[in-house]
């Protein structure tokens, strides 16, 4: 069947590297295989480099950026819980809030009102916000919402648009879960959702009064997965997508973020 080789400069997917591409083609492995395993820890170590972390929690989802994006949500919530988020375009809007701070579309978030937010409603779980808005190219501020490593409040962090394209400092901002999709800056085709908690995130995932309510999606569960000490089966992860991501970040790690 024939399809049009384009350029695409849209807002994603952008075309993927070679190397991630010609990735897809190499023979397949079980998600069990020793082979596969190395190269999932070499992914989740290069993902580490690019989101600019040293959490132990940092892996690629099996699936696109919403799924990151529930994942974090599913996994660090509880009903009855409280979130600020921090709303000025589509995905802003996407995510499930129970309170809510927003500025005009197009327009970037004042970081001190999500702050004052979190003062006013000192029981919020998580503050989230975009880092940059897809659906109108701005970038928000993230690095003062570090402020909020010294509260039990949360800050969830979507750089789906922005990481392997702007900085994303995760641990340099105080950012406790960040999630990305890889089919835009990350250069590999659609279809995972690297994610990153840190050891406050990861806490309150251990410690959560009832499972989340996604099975798939429960990290606890994936966490036993792709542990070295581990290896418990939870879902056959799409091999051919890791080692297409694998690839892509290993051409990232060359060019130099």
């Amino acid at each position: 069947m024939p399809v049009t080789d384009r350029l695409l400069l849209g807002p994603g997917p952008s075309n993927p590297y070679p190397e991630a591409v010609t990735a897809l083609t190499r023979p397949m492995l079980g998600h069990l295989d020793p082979d596969f395993l190395r190269i999932m820890d070499e992914t989740m170590e290069r993902l580490r480099r690019v989101f600019r972390t040293e959490n132990l929690l940092t892996l690629p989802i099996s699936a696109t950026g919403s799924a990151g994006m529930e994942a974090c949500f599913v996994n660090l919530l509880e009903p009855g819980d409280t979130a600020i988020i921090g709303a000025n375009g589509v995905f802003g809007d996407r995510m499930t809030e129970v309170a809510r701070r927003e500025e005009r579309w197009g327009r970037p978030l004042d970081p001190q009102r999500l702050l004052d937010a979190r003062r006013d409603r000192p029981d919020a779980r998580l503050v989230a916000v975009v880092h940059a808005e897809t659906s109108t190219g701005v970038e928000n501020e993230i690095a003062p919402l570090r402020a909020l490593q010294d509260t039990d409040t949360l800050l969830l962090v979507d750089a789906v648009t922005s990481l392997g394209g702007i900085p994303v400092e995760v641990d340099g901002w105080g950012i406790d879960a960040c999630y990305s999709g890889t089919q835009k800056c990350l250069g590999a085709p659609p279809g995972l959702s690297p994610l990153t908690f840190s050891a406050r995130a990861l806490e309150r995932v251990q410690t959560r009064a009832a499972p989340p309510q996604s099975w798939y999606l429960d990290l606890g569960l994936i966490g036993k997965y792709v542990s070295r000490a581990q290896r418990v089966y939870h879902h056959t992860a799409p091999v051919s997508m890791v080692l297409s991501l694998h690839a892509a970040l290993g051409a990232i790690l060359d060019e130099g973020l």
